[in-house]
């Protein structure tokens, strides 16, 4: 079964203000992640445990998973701006 990553508000805010194809791009990713749980992701540490982070070209993208499948967007960032 399908299901469709959840976005934050912050997340939202920061897709629509990017670059059209980037967001796009980043889109695309989330939703092959949510369908398939494949993807560039690794788990963080720290702080921010419990979270996860998806590597789409420059941009990192930070998401948790609340229930089993069920992607949960936290925020975008430039890969420079993230850490």
């Amino acid at each position: 079964m399908k299901r469709l990553p959840l976005y934050k508000p912050a997340a939202q805010r920061e897709l629509n203000h990017m670059d059209r194809s980037d967001a796009e791009r980043i889109l695309g990713a989330l939703s092959a992640l949510a369908a398939t749980g494949r993807g560039d992701v690794k788990a963080l540490k720290g702080a921010m445990k419990g979270r996860y982070r998806l590597r789409v070209g420059k941009w990192r993208v930070f998401f948790s998973l609340d229930q089993p499948g069920s992607v949960v967007v936290t925020h975008v960032d430039n890969r420079g701006q993230a850490y």
